[in-house]
């Protein structure tokens, strides 16, 4: 035993002595070289090479790695055996993270790469006698050198926008207001915001499903398009316009709207805003990915009858707002907000308007640009009562067959909202859903069919008067509509 200890202190000198003889004979510059040129062999002869996003560029954050952190959380819920689960302020899901010094493989256009978590512990130097442990956080990214130039910039380009798809996904939207007039907050925002979280949906939604999957095609193919709108020289923007009786579901189309794109609401209040230049004001504090809305356009403001107020003046866009004048909003200025220059100040954003009555609106208002699809909020229908039925009372197409709601709804005239009042109202008892909604669909149907036959009456009446009419005062009378329409 003695015999071996002696020997290991005499290999344990020569080494120490071989040590002190390299470091005299190689000075550190030469042996720092011979590693680095070893390094160089090394990576010259390898296959792969290596890229390292750190969490900090200095003192400032690399947003490149908070997208590649949220980008590999949606990846690894689903492929890692490990996860750290997460969960932010402004968030109502869970996030599942790449757990520290894991690896996950991901493939881009048919190419493997390879993820690895690495945290290492540093001390930064301070004047305390127990200095304060730091992790030192990175991703490196692994790929063949063959795919160097196909995968890295468009990979990561790819991951930038997926990031930031699954940041606005994953954070509350909001729903905005200018309840303050024109007046800022201490940020010097015009907008008041709640978080928004209204449950309306397109699957829910009350409405012919023929008719919503045209609308969410067009909503999707809109959202997919920025690279048209660039090559056609397009404001990246949409217009909608609602209209129907009250009732119809016109502010649930906007919220199942919001839901399906993941986009924000300006709730914008017209009477609220006193002049142009406030409107265009708020116009510019809106953020993309937005859905403006201006609800009762035909009640906020007086946009209407603009060539009767001004003599059919056909280039006099600067109608003024109630009689009064207290509102300065012009006409002008609501056309720039939609389908002027102004109306470029962002991208991705819809504009949305409703009315009761579209009659009352001005033409200039309606053409395409400004509202590009028109949405009648009609009645509801028997696909839009069997919806209505499967939300509420959990009862599928079969189980209405033979209660006679097909024959009796389209001339009831009842809107959604009148039908869910009575089904919520017999909610937890079928049966009697059913027979009370039958009885108001018929009070309703015979009701209607009077209105009706008093209207055709009155139809019928005219008509004779005007048949008994000498053939000189029907030819006079029909000259004059004729100059009516004319004017």
């Amino acid at each position: 035993m003695k015999e071996a200890w002696t020997t290991m202190a005499s290999i344990m000198g020569v080494w120490a002595f071989s040590q002190s003889l390299l470091h005299t004979i190689f000075p550190p510059e030469l042996r720092f070289a011979s590693l680095k040129l070893l390094h160089r062999l090394l990576t010259y002869f390898s296959s792969y090479c290596y890229y390292d996003i750190t969490e900090t560029d200095g003192v400032n954050t690399n947003e490149l790695y908070n997208a590649v952190q949220l980008y590999l959380s949606s990846s690894a819920s689903v492929s890692a055996s490990r996860l750290t689960l997460t969960r932010s302020p402004n968030s109502s899901s869970t996030t599942y993270n790449l757990s520290t010094n894991d690896r996950l493989l991901d493939s881009f256009h048919g190419a493997t790469v390879e993820w690895e978590h690495v945290v290492t512990q540093r001390h930064s130097p301070n004047f305390s006698w127990r200095p304060l442990p730091e992790e030192k956080r990175a991703f490196t990214l692994r790929l063949r050198k063959n795919n160097k130039h196909l995968v890295l910039n468009s990979y990561l380009d790819f991951i930038t926008d997926r990031a930031a798809d699954l940041r606005r996904r994953n954070q509350d939207r909001l729903l905005y207001t200018n309840s303050r007039g024109g007046s800022l907050d201490s940020r010097g925002h015009p907008w008041e915001s709640v978080p928004f979280k209204h449950p309306s949906t397109f699957h829910t939604l009350a409405m012919d499903p023929v008719k919503k999957s045209e609308i969410m095609a067009d909503l999707l193919d809109f959202a997919n398009g920025e690279a048209f709108y660039q090559k056609t020289g397009r404001a990246w923007k949409r217009g909608y316009l609602l209209y129907g009786p009250p009732g119809t579901g016109k502010s649930s189309m906007i919220a199942a709207m919001a839901n399906f794109l993941s986009y924000d609401i300006y709730d914008l209040e017209l009477t609220e805003v006193n002049t142009n230049s406030e409107l265009r004001k708020l116009l510019m504090k809106t953020s993309s990915k937005s859905i403006i809305v201006i609800e009762d356009i035909d009640c906020s403001i007086n946009l209407t009858n603009r060539n009767k107020k001004f003599g059919g003046s056909k280039n006099n866009y600067d109608a003024g707002g109630g009689d009064d004048g207290a509102n300065t909003i012009t006409l002008s200025g609501l056309l720039n907000f939609t389908d002027g220059l102004w109306s470029c100040c962002g991208s991705e954003r819809i504009f949305v308007f409703t009315t009761n009555h579209i009659g009352k609106l001005d033409p200039a208002l309606l053409r395409s640009g400004r509202m590009d699809m028109h949405i009648h909020m009609s009645y509801c229908t028997f696909p839009a009562l069997r919806i209505l039925m499967k939300n509420y009372l959990d009862l599928e197409e079969g189980d209405l067959e033979g209660e006679g709601f097909e024959a009796v709804i389209d001339e009831a005239e009842m809107t959604p909202a009148d039908i869910s009042e009575v089904l919520i109202r017999n909610r937890r008892n079928k049966s009697r859903a059913v027979v009370e909604l039958m009885e108001a669909l018929k009070i309703r149907a015979e009701k209607s069919g009077l209105k009706k036959l008093r209207i055709g009456n009155v139809e019928d009446e005219e008509q004779e008067k005007r048949a008994l009419e000498s053939p000189q005062q029907l030819q006079q009378n029909c000259v004059d509509d004729d100059k009516m329409h004319r004017t």
